[in-house]
């Protein structure tokens, strides 16, 4: 059996004596897509900003790939580790057109570096025209229009903005993609849009979301957060249906949503 994509054991963390993650362990198998939910404060940004390398646990082990994830890892080293990240906001440069965005994401792919670039070398611009069709043909993969590249991004509509993040997070070919909040600010259609394109990607993928209508149709496993502990683990229909979790969070809200489609 192949080694988890990512596996988390007895990870804690504390600020300033307050617990933010509790003794969480969280196990994603290839090719799998497992959601992260629990009310605000629970811990899912917390549980985030560890895998991101972001934040560093005061305890417990993180492994890639049945690898030990060094402790020190950082956010510019996610490309490298084959991960791909979207952010609770769009986090797209301004002043960068579309296509420029998507290329920033592609970190070790770009072969030559920052001096060659801005010294106009011809390495420099076989690079460049290499990671643009490359940014390209991902934009295509996440469906967003054809006639976007050289626009900026607050020329486009939200859920627009939207699939450009999500294809610079794959532009460095990942093979597990952290996704925090991508249905935030979506129509009912965008979203259920959303789902089908996660889906078709076949990656492995960790889901931190609030709308449950997403969580339930495309995870394969539900962790449940509260107070920084998991309080479940389980398939969408066994996080429905747990008492536990409907008492700490969710109520009739797993039920409604999880039975209604996108737009119903």
């Amino acid at each position: 059996m192949a080694p988890a994509a990512l596996e988390l054991s007895g990870v804690r963390v504390r600020f300033d004596g307050l617990v933010a993650l509790d003794d969480v362990s969280l196990e994603v198998p290839q090719n799998h897509v497992v959601g992260v939910i629990g009310p605000n404060g629970a811990g899912k940004t917390t549980l985030f900003n560890v895998v991101c390398g972001f934040v560093r646990p005061d305890e417990g082990e993180l492994r890639r790939n049945g690898q030990p994830l060094r402790r020190k890892h950082r956010a510019h080293d996610l490309a490298g580790l084959g991960i791909g990240r979207t952010l609770q906001g769009l986090g797209l440069f301004p002043g960068l057109t579309v296509a420029e965005n998507v290329m920033v994401g592609a970190g070790t792919k770009a072969k030559t570096g920052l001096l060659s670039a801005l010294l106009a070398l011809p390495r420099a611009d076989r690079d460049e025209a290499r990671l643009r069709e490359r940014a390209l043909a991902k934009l295509a993969e996440v469906g967003a229009p054809d006639d976007i590249a050289d626009r900026l991004p607050h020329q486009l509509p939200y859920g627009v903005q939207k699939r450009v993040a999500l294809a610079r997070a794959l532009v460095c070919d990942p093979d597990l993609i952290l996704l925090d909040e991508p249905a935030a600010g979506l129509s009912a259609e965008e979203i259920g849009e959303l789902g089908a394109l996660i889906k078709a990607l076949g990656h492995s993928v960790v889901l931190v979301e609030h709308h449950m209508d997403l969580v339930m149709k495309i995870c394969d496993e539900v962790i449940v957060l509260d107070f920084g502990k998991v309080i479940a683990r389980g398939t969408p229909e066994e996080i429905r249906d747990d008492p536990a979790v409907i008492d700490a969070y969710l109520g009739e809200e797993v039920a409604t949503e999880a039975t209604s489609g996108p737009g119903e």
